[in-house]
């Protein structure tokens, strides 16, 4: 049994004392938290859930296609350069100022020919990364050599390590809208609570992020990395609470409450800041820390209105779906993929002035 499981009942003690508190504070006259509402939190739980199952089944999944030992391998690539030439040649024809059949077909092609080449782009990429750089591969060829043990200094320096590593990594998750799409689940309930921080992604198969197995090219054992991992998630289940205000001298070293809630908020001043895992630091040394100085509305920029599992983990990727189809050109395609969550082609921005004209 890992760190995680046995935490696992204390998470659920802690949202029955959290709800407690908040409905006493809400008798009371003090209407400054949101609290629970019964759908949001079956939600929160459910993708909970999903996010430990769903990476074993993409496993199984992604193995037939993996790099190196994959049956399909060289199947998947071959589909999707097929889909970008034949994209490209889409592209070409489509410009033509005539109506011939050609054209015709080359319009109609070009939305899931584009689409077929990015899908298979993302998962060709994703899974070769995951393959070259797991702490576990990058151990045995060249880590153990300079095995670090499992003293305290270890310890502390892989704690400290898969912070600084997360920090970035979950920095660019709101960077790039292609890892958005699977860390935008997390950000998705409109209420903040212990069971928001149980509401995570369910697709990082699919993503590419800086690895943690750069901790065992230094010499940190894989077992003690996964640790760390553990013990970075169970910190931040805490600091997901309205509970709980400012904690005074603390708030300048250590992520808590109060700096995670402005990281959920959707106020312009809040948005992509506080990214920090335990250590707030990071944040103050790379210039994305921003203090909690007004009431906090959580959510989306954009909310997506719905309490289904199904749709609040595949909400974006629909919508990339749909960006990615209507793109006429690879700039585009890419921007919509790799780009900011917020960014938008020319050619989309001019239809928005058109459209306010």
């Amino acid at each position: 049994m890992n760190l995680i499981d046995l935490a696992t009942p204390g998470f659920f003690a802690a949202m029955g004392v959290e709800n407690t508190v908040l409905k006493k504070r809400a008798s009371a006259g003090d209407t400054s938290a949101l609290g629970y509402e019964r759908k949001d939190t079956l939600a929160s739980l459910a993708m909970g859930t999903a996010s430990l199952y769903a990476p074993l089944a993409f496993a199984k999944l992604l193995a037939p296609v993996q790099p190196g030992k994959g049956k399909y391998r060289k199947g998947l690539v071959g589909v999707t350069l097929a889909a970008a030439a034949m994209t490209t040649a889409a592209d070409v024809l489509a410009r033509r100022d005539d109506d011939s059949k050609l054209t015709r077909w080359a319009r109609k092609v070009r939305p899931s020919a584009s689409v077929a080449a990015v899908a298979g782009g993302v998962v060709a990429s994703s899974t070769a990364w995951a393959a070259k750089t797991s702490a576990k591969r990058i151990w045995e060829s060249t880590g153990s050599k300079r095995d670090l043990g499992t003293g305290i200094a270890a310890t502390a320096g892989a704690l400290v390590a898969w912070d600084f590593i997360y920090y970035w990594n979950h920095r660019i998750q709101h960077e790039s809208r292609w890892l958005w799409a699977i860390h935008v689940v997390h950000h998705s309930s409109e209420r903040y609570n212990l069971s928001t921080a149980l509401r995570q992604g369910v697709a990082e198969s699919f993503g590419m992020f800086v690895p943690y197995g750069l901790m065992a090219f230094a010499g940190i054992r894989p077992s003690l990395i996964e640790t760390s991992r553990a013990l970075n998630l169970i910190y931040q289940f805490w600091i997901h609470t309205e509970a709980i205000d400012t904690l005074g001298p603390f708030e300048g070293v250590l992520n808590t409450p109060s700096h995670h809630r402005a990281h959920h908020g959707t106020n312009p001043q809040y948005l992509d800041r506080n990214h920090g895992g335990i250590l707030i630091i990071w944040d103050r040394m790379f210039g994305t820390f921003t203090r909690e100085d007004e009431r906090v509305v959580y959510g989306l920029t954009k909310n997506i209105d719905t309490f289904n599992p199904v749709r609040i983990a595949s909400h974006e990727y629909r919508d990339i779906i749909g960006d990615v189809a209507k793109a006429t050109n690879w700039r585009d395609r890419l921007g919509h993929v790799l780009r900011g969550p917020g960014w938008k082609s020319s050619a989309s921005r001019v239809i928005d002035v058109e459209i306010a004209a």
